[in-house]
């Protein structure tokens, strides 16, 4: 990797050292948002929170920042008072409701996030499961892959030379680099010996739901329960297939569900494969045989994610660990919502997550976490909680 231009990118790093944190968010969210200073006072439904969950899961990203483990998927660097203030949670044992909140109070200073788009807008994810094989048969064909060993990650930010600058991926050749063949390719057998399956499925569009959300569990023959991560993509555009359907008329907006797209993609596998196929982006997977049964997916920062707690964001405007206080409204049905009022942790990242109020909530793991995750595409107010300079 020693061809990467990182010139630009460790002027930025160095710069951002001498910067507060506040600072820093301002200059990367420069052209694209402004930061409006607010009070806590003002966040409708601050105080019924419950503050003891959200400390919790931010202090799960704190312990990953303090021991420098290694991101999933980097994002923008934390600052030295983000640190500090992980270092202050560290100390604390299992702190009240009351005493999570202060902590937040004393230790952030709210922003409200004011993208020049207009206004924020949130969807959701989950970690699905579903029935596999890990040998393949006339039922379970359909493989998830593995990372193949030509694939070469470009760190966000930098480039390869005589590559375009908005690929992520490349493959490695004795001669240099080239794109990384895209979803279409790969699966007519781009990749040869270098596609090894991790684990075999049913159907084509749940292998393709997996992709989407980058995790699941898979039920495999004898009751027992593989998990799958994240391991790596082919660095192509990510095109969204709902959208896709909506815009051919196919389904509507305010009705399309998980189910109802699941439901087309295997009713209708023809059209459902060059539909699929128009998603360049193609995901490679891993075991994930360290969770535990009770730990959430794999996020973006390396650590399990927390229902209803982690957020995914975009990686390049917000540091992981980030508290972002969320008010909108979380639908329960096609056509019921109750208000959203919660503090979320940045945890994750994701191809679609792009601009500085978008946002993907986590609903959890199973059939209810997705039936959620599936309805969830509101407006919604983000304010930023950026820690205050520590001395």
């Amino acid at each position: 990797m020693r061809h990467v231009r990182r010139f630009g990118l460790a002027c930025l790093f160095l710069s951002a050292l001498t910067m507060s944190s506040a600072q820093a968010a301002a200059s990367a969210l420069a052209g694209q948002a402004r930061l409006e200073p607010v009070s806590f006072e003002s966040l409708s439904g601050w105080k019924e929170d419950d503050h003891a969950a959200a400390f919790q899961a931010f202090l799960r990203s704190c312990r990953a920042l303090l021991t420098q483990s290694i991101e999933l998927r980097p994002a923008l660097a934390s600052q030295a008072d983000l640190q500090a203030v992980c270092r202050k949670a560290s100390t604390l044992a299992g702190p009240s409701k009351a005493e999570a909140r202060h902590f937040f109070e004393a230790n952030f200073q709210p922003f409200a996030v004011a993208p020049s788009s207009g206004e924020g807008f949130l969807t959701g994810y989950y970690e699905p499961e579903f029935q596999g094989s890990r040998t393949p048969d006339s039922t379970y064909s359909v493989p998830l892959l593995a990372r193949p060993e030509d694939l070469v990650t470009i760190p966000q930010g930098e480039t390869l030379p005589g590559l375009d600058p908005a690929l992520q991926a490349a493959r490695r050749r004795a001669e240099g680099y080239e794109p990384y063949p895209d979803r279409a390719a790969i699966e007519n057998g781009a990749l040869g010996a270098l596609a090894e399956p991790v684990v075999y499925l049913r159907e084509p569009g749940e292998a393709f739901i997996i992709h989407v959300q980058g995790s699941a569990r898979i039920r495999l023959r004898d009751g027992s329960v593989m998990r799958v991560a994240y391991a790596g993509r082919n660095g192509r555009p990510y095109t969204s297939v709902g959208r896709l359907l909506v815009q051919q008329g196919v389904m509507d907006l305010e009705t399309m569900t998980l189910e109802k797209l699941m439901g087309w993609l295997r009713d209708n596998p023809g059209p459902a494969r060059e539909l699929m196929r128009q998603n360049q982006s193609y995901i490679f997977f891993r075991e994930a045989d360290e969770l535990a049964p009770e730990d959430g997916p794999i996020g973006g920062a390396g650590i399990p994610l927390v229902p209803e707690r982690s957020l995914a964001v975009d990686r390049t405007l917000w540091t992981y660990g980030t508290p972002i206080w969320l008010e909108g409204q979380l639908p329960l049905a096609l056509d019921r919502t109750e208000p959203l009022r919660r503090l979320m942790i940045a945890h994750d990242t994701g191809s679609a997550i792009v601009g500085p109020a978008r946002g993907d909530y986590f609903f959890g793991s199973g059939t209810e976490a997705g039936r959620r995750a599936g309805l969830m595409r509101h407006p919604v107010r983000f304010t930023v909680l950026l820690p205050k300079p520590q001395p």
